[in-house]
This record gives C-alpha cells, structure tokens and sequence, in this order.
C-alpha cells in the first residue's frame, strides 16, 4: 500500500491519521483530511472509470463537485450511489467502486462500443428499438446507461433525517466571499445559515498560497470561522452541505452529507430564507483538444489544488 504520489508534507491532511479503504476491491491507504480522489491520486490509480456511452477510459479530472468524469458507487455502511469521487471524504474501512464498467476500469466489457461509435450516435436507440416495441427494449437499454443501481438494502445503522429551518440571511458558499458576507450579516444582528459544498470552509483560499490584511490567508479563514460559530445568531454553519434547489419565495433545499450526529446519516434541511447570498465561485471550464478526456488529462485548477 505504498503511496507513490503522496508529497512528504503540505496538504490538508493529517499525516498520523491513516486511513485503510478499497477501490475495486484492492486495499489502499490514506489519510484524515483526504477525499477520495486525492487518495486514489496518491497511490497512482489514474484509471478510476469508464464513460457513459462509448466506455472509453476515464480518470480524475476536477477536485471538487465540477469533476465531470469519475462517478463510484460506495458500498457497506456507506452505500451510496453515483458520487463524486472528489467530494467524498475518506473515512476508515470506506469500500467503492467504479460504475460502468464490467469486470473493471481496466477490462471492460463495455469498451467494444468504441468500434462502432459512428453506427451509435446520439439518440440512435429510440430511432432503432421500434419493433415490436421500445419498451421491450428498454430495460436492457437502461441498465447498460452508465450510472450505479440503488442499494439493495436500506443502511444497517443510522437513519436520514428533514428539518426546516428559518434564516435572515441563508449564504451559499464558504470561500472567502462567503465567509464575508456571512460574517458581516452575523456582525449586522441578522440569523445567518451558511452551507458550503467542500469539507471545509475556505474555498479557493486552501488551494493557494494567499495574505490576507498581511498573514496568511487560511489564518483569515480560521479567525473568521471561529468568529461565526461564537456567535448564537449563526445558527447554520454547514460543510459537506449542497444547496439543490432554490423554490419559490426564497425556500431553498440543502442537502447535508455529514452531519455531526453519529445516527444521522444525511440531513435533507428545508430553508425559508430571507435574503440569499450567491458566494458559489467559479470553476475552471476546460480545453478544447483531441483525446482532451483521457485519464492523466486534469484541469489546471485541480493540479494546484492537489500539488
């Protein structure tokens, strides 16, 4: 289980915290603070998937929820289908695999596909499967589609859990926008919930190396989160928490992946927000060029993130 990748110190993880886990049933190891990706990366598994129609092979492309590319299913206590491997944090004994692809990444059935890629192009199945019937068809169809089946059995401990809640001031987002605005609504008197999609708060902020008002920027960040959860009026300070959707009169959904109860597996909240605050970010939008999908292919933003 050696880590042929893993630099010798930086990062966000914590080096005498290791973490044993499988993928495609091979045993690896990693660290506290990981996502899976990162470890995957470390031990130099650049094959993590097949694509969804033509199974050609994939690898990590992103570091956070932009990844386009590795889908897994997690199995076990964690089971869960079709996740990002960039947004799943590493835990002990975690077990996962790659969808689309039988037996595995490296041999994949699927791959004959590629042979005829110009005899199936899009939409071609509802064009072709006419006779007697699409529908005879379709079950077939569909579970070739390329993305993981439900778990077959419900969780063997912990439950799911909906809540509502009420905010003045509901901020999507904990890079250094929304921490801001966050923290200036919460200076203001106002109720603030605040969720954000990473495992911790800071945003572009823990990939690069930045000052702020001269020290250093993730200094910045740890005062202004410990300022946030001193103060009663922050009733929400969400990590690992995406906003899905956003309804009428300002009710937004949030789902929250990691609650801090050990019985809670996730926690769908129902928000009525006063005021919404938009604190998202950007993500890189990659370039165009021929076999630009291809595994060892990474956005630059990623590279920084993970070097």
């Amino acid at each position: 289980m050696m880590q042929d990748r893993r630099l010798s110190a930086g990062g966000r993880i914590d080096r005498h915290r290791p973490l044993a886990f499988r993928f495609n049933g091979k045993a690896y190891r990693g660290f506290a603070g990981d996502t899976l990706a990162s470890a995957l990366l470390a031990n130099n598994v650049r094959l993590t998937a097949r694509s969804f129609k033509y199974h050609r092979p994939r690898g990590i492309v992103g570091s956070g929820p932009e990844e386009p590319a590795t889908l897994v299913e997690l199995e076990g206590r964690h089971a869960s289908a079709n996740r990002s491997a960039t947004t799943v944090r590493l835990e002990y004994g975690m077990a996962a695999r790659s969808v689309n692809c039988w037996p595995s990444p490296r041999l994949d059935v699927g791959a004959v596909n590629q042979l005829f890629a110009g005899l199936i192009p899009a939409g071609f199945y509802y064009k072709t499967f006419k006779w007697p019937g699409w529908h005879l068809y379709e079950p077939t169809i569909r579970k070739a589609a390329g993305l993981a089946g439900a778990p077959d059995a419900p969780p063997s401990e912990g439950h799911f859990e909906a809540v509502h809640a009420h905010a003045d001031v509901l901020v999507v987002g904990a890079g250094p926008a929304g921490l801001m605005a966050a923290l200036v609504a919460g200076r203001a008197g106002c109720r603030v919930f605040l969720a954000d999609e990473r495992t911790e708060a800071g945003g572009s902020l823990l990939d690069r190396r930045l000052e702020i008002a001269g020290k250093p920027a993730l200094d910045w960040v740890a005062e202004t989160v410990d300022e946030l959860q001193s103060m009663p009026n922050v009733t929400h300070l969400l990590q690992d928490a995406s906003v899905w959707a956003c309804r009428e009169h300002n009710f937004l959904m949030v789902n929250e992946r990691s609650p801090a109860s050990p019985n809670v597996l996730e926690r769908n909240w129902r928000v009525r927000a006063g005021q919404v605050i938009l604190a998202t970010g950007a993500i890189e939008r990659g370039l165009v060029f021929p076999e630009n999908d291809r595994p060892g292919v990474m956005l630059a933003s990623a590279a920084q993130a993970y070097v």
